[in-house]
């Protein structure tokens, strides 16, 4: 198993990124690869899992140990497979994640792209009890009020909205880390459209 790399990182593409290691360069898969975009052409630390099927050897990156074990528990759940799981951490907050899983929200869980009832339900019933222990942060979470999903429901509209003016998905993805965090009690999209102009104006 590869653990993780360090290298240069030396290029930033719309689902990779690209890291050279003592001149070999190694394509990594990433839920988000832009919001590495402060390391480009420099050294580089990025948590990795390296995914072993029959015609192919591909490997993943994450920002940090918790976006990984949760990917690997993601791949528990019967019905996910990696792209499924990268598609659920481009855009989780693993907080509200695990609470969502605890409560069996399933409005909450059906809000990730690819995630229908079906598979919201496999979710809980792989994984409820089994993220608590890991994240412990969770556990205020759950027992507090429960998290709204509109955030994350208003943000989907936003970011297709966004899309249809024309900015590419790369662009979009770029500024996403950035307008999450403006955007933590927003539930209005055109507030969060312009809020996201706004970012991608400064690109």
């Amino acid at each position: 198993m590869i653990a993780y790399i360090r290298g240069k990182l030396v290029s930033i593409q719309d689902e990779a990124v690209l890291v050279d290691v003592g001149g070999v360069g190694y394509e990594i898969i990433c839920p988000n690869p832009f919001v590495f975009q402060e390391a480009l052409n420099n050294d580089f630390h990025i948590h990795t899992y390296l995914h072993v099927r029959e015609d192919a050897q591909i490997l993943y990156g994450f920002k940090n140990e918790d976006q990984k074990y949760l990917f690997t528990r993601l791949l528990s759940v019967s019905g996910i497979g990696p792209k499924g799981a990268l598609a659920i951490l481009a855009g989780v907050n693993i907080p509200e994640f695990v609470a969502a899983v605890e409560r069996e929200d399933d409005k909450f869980l059906t809000s990730f792209p690819g995630v229908g009832k079906k598979t919201a339900r496999q979710i809980v019933l792989d994984l409820k009890g089994k993220l608590t222990s890991t994240f412990s942060i969770a556990n205020e979470e759950i027992e507090a009020t429960p998290v709204s999903t509109g955030t994350t429901e208003e943000l989907t509209e936003a970011i297709e909205a966004l899309k249809a003016l024309g900015y590419l998905e790369r662009e979009v993805k770029a500024v996403l880390p950035q307008l999450r965090k403006q955007i933590e009690s927003t539930t209005n999209t055109d507030e969060i459209i312009r809020k996201a102009l706004s970012l991608l104006m400064k690109k």
